[in-house]
């Protein structure tokens, strides 16, 4: 498995864009097919790579409800594809470039359906990325299966992919436990589709027919870039790449072939502020505590051979000895061991956390022996 980049040693490192002749184009929308908007970025350039690609749908005619009126799918020329061999080299063409302009240590996002992203990840994995996790995302929210001849269609994957087994790549992963109430965060994410007010009209009419929404991207680009970070978007639409960049404080870059989603996507991202930077500052992952053994703490004096330890409720009172192990009488008649395994055979639990199970009376004030241990990495710190 890759390594995960600490946000200190990613802020240390040295742009892998500095130096070279082409600037990169932050903030703007590149004309034209993906493939050749690509080949004008340098070389190593970006940090996170965001693909929305066409999803080849392969519909055969309309799609209309049961009351007669018609679905708006997606039925533009961008998605049609002659041929599943077509959307390969497709598929092939601008995973080279986008692979080519990721920094090592960038990362790539795909997002598909069961159309495609089979394909899609076949290739990405053949040309050397290593897929991370692959995301499913549970619309709380789908559209039926109007036609009722198959399971409603209520979920769509993506792909998170390094640039090889063992590249370094950025997670976030405190954070995400964060934004998840402080539980880890999964792999299935359960959100809704676009639409309200986030839904982009033209003459009351959808803007696009895929328009992602925001909390989409604000979890991927906060789980993995940083603040200033690059992030390009080969598929840009209406710029909900951008648009969440921008309030995040990443820099954006786009490529979009229409004209008319380059003019609402700018329009859009005009309209983005920029969330102030102390907002922006995530909860980042705890350096670890250097382990200390309750024997340091006996052999600095802290907590004395002889000295008695008790549970909360003291239920059971032990004695330090001069090893650091504990003894007390307990119901099984005399007991000892370290401070965790003595714990847990008193309460008969599986495990125990020693330092938060026994406490020590200072002065009147009844502590947990964890508070000892703070004072004993306060002495020793350099």
């Amino acid at each position: 498995m890759g390594v995960i980049e600490t946000t200190r040693a990613r802020a240390q490192r040295q742009p892998a864009a500095a130096g070279l002749p082409r600037e990169l184009p932050l903030g703007r929308i590149l004309d034209g097919d993906c493939v050749e908007a690509m080949r004008s970025l340098p070389d190593a350039s970006v940090d996170c790579v965001f693909a929305d690609p066409p999803y080849n749908l392969q519909l055969g005619g309309d799609l209309n409800r049961p009351d007669g009126s018609q679905v708006d799918a997606v039925t533009d020329h961008w998605d049609q594809f002659e041929s599943f061999r077509a959307y390969d080299d497709f598929t092939k063409a601008w995973l080279t470039e986008a692979r080519r302009v990721l920094k090592p240590d960038g990362s790539l996002w795909v997002i598909g359906s069961y159309h495609n992203i089979f394909r899609v990840g076949a290739i990405l994995q053949d040309l050397g990325f290593w897929i991370l996790n692959d995301i499913v995302w549970r619309k709380s929210n789908p559209m039926p299966n109007f036609k009722g001849t198959r399971f409603t269609n209520a979920h769509e994957t993506l792909l998170w992919a390094s640039m090889g087994e063992k590249a370094r790549y950025h997670f976030n992963y405190r954070a995400m436990k964060t934004l998840n109430d402080e539980l880890q965060m999964r792999s299935d994410w359960l959100l809704p589709i676009c639409g309200g007010p986030e839904r982009l009209k033209h003459n009351g009419v959808k803007a696009h027919p895929t328009q992602k929404p925001e909390a989409l991207l604000y979890r991927v680009l906060l789980a993995t870039t940083e603040k200033g970070d690059v992030v390009l978007d080969p598929f840009f639409g209406t710029g909900t790449t951008g648009a969440v960049a921008k309030r995040l404080g990443r820099e954006w870059i786009g490529c979009e072939r229409e004209d008319f989603y380059r003019d609402v996507a700018m329009k859009r991202i005009a309209k983005e502020l920029p969330l102030d930077e102390s907002v922006i500052a995530t909860m980042q992952s705890m350096k670890p505590a250097p382990r200390v053994a309750f024997g340091a703490l006996v052999e600095s004096g802290l907590i004395r051979p002889g000295a008695e330890l008790f549970d909360r409720k003291r239920r059971w009172i032990a004695t330090v000895r001069a090893d650091g192990s504990l003894a007390c009488d307990g119901p099984k008649g005399e007991m000892s061991g370290s401070i965790h395994s003595l714990g847990k055979d008193l309460q008969g639990a599986p495990s125990c956390n020693g330092w938060s199970f026994w406490h020590y009376e200072v002065d009147g004030d009844v502590k947990p022996i964890d508070a000892a241990r703070q004072l004993y990495l306060l002495a020793t710190e350099d």
